[in-house]
């Protein structure tokens, strides 16, 4: 678990860009090849990927920094040190949707069938992210007597020498299972936006449980749940109300 993988000629590769790097290309790939598969323009695809890597970054930094406001009052420095450390996923996830959804609207692009084609590789990205956070150290597990653990020993995030639960990689392994889940269910799927909806019932349902087993503790709280179990809550109701008003008007069809 080394975030510094190697250096070439003095710049230095590290685990958790490159992963992330991978992700987005890989997930750019598959998305190509998935529109073509279903009939759908490819062309507005690479645009659609920038706009949702870009402002999926910009949402994550900026609920990050909802979640620690109080120490950004007490220190404003926070707002420009440690720039490319600490995300939260689902401020990206909301943000790369609603920028999305703006663009298709303004070229008149099917929305839903979009994002239906998207979220499966969005769920392939996040594997290959969260194997990023495992190389980094951070967003690691709580402490664990249990022989299911790790032990980092020269992270510069989580405590070392300590043997805790392996949320990133359960978190990788449930990200690539829920790209294969859309990707069958896409197969014989006939309603546009189904699959999106999908996405956040499964997405929500997962990571509100492995909330639990998390160990890092600066990500914000509400009450008794943590900001992305909160969160959760609400992605799930809403996928759930997309799902159910897409069934019915289609049945209406």
């Amino acid at each position: 678990m080394h975030n510094e993988l190697f250096s070439i000629g003095g710049i230095t590769i590290y685990g958790y860009g490159l992963m992330i790097a991978i992700g987005i290309f890989t997930a750019y790939l598959i998305t190509e090849y998935r529109a073509r598969k279903y009939q759908l323009d490819s062309e507005p695809i690479f645009v659609i990927m920038i706009i949702a890597v870009v402002f999926g970054f910009a949402g994550a930094k900026l609920l990050y920094y909802i979640t620690i406001f109080d120490q950004i009052i007490k220190n404003p420095s926070l707002l420009y040190t440690g720039i490319t450390d600490g995300f939260v996923v689902y401020g990206g996830i909301i943000t790369g949707i609603l920028a999305v959804f703006v663009y298709c609207r303004r070229k008149k692009l099917h929305f839903l069938k979009y994002m239906d084609l998207i979220l499966p590789s969005v769920a392939l990205a996040q594997g290959f992210g969260r194997i990023g956070c495992f190389l980094a150290g951070c967003c690691y597990g709580c402490e664990t007597s249990s022989a299911f653990s790790i032990t980092f020993t020269h992270s510069q995030y989580a405590p070392n020498n300590v043997a805790l639960f392996p949320s990133q990689l359960v978190s990788s392994a449930f990200d690539f299972l829920h790209f294969f889940l859309l990707c069958a269910l896409a197969r014989r799927n006939k309603t546009p936006g189904k699959i999106g909806a999908f996405y956040l019932i499964f997405y929500s349902i997962g990571r509100f449980f492995i909330e639990f087993f998390r160990g890092d503790l600066d990500r914000g709280s509400v009450g008794a749940l943590s900001t992305s179990q909160f969160i959760s809550i609400f992605i799930l109701i809403v996928g759930i109300a997309m799902a159910v008003i897409l069934s019915k008007r289609k049945a209406e069809e």
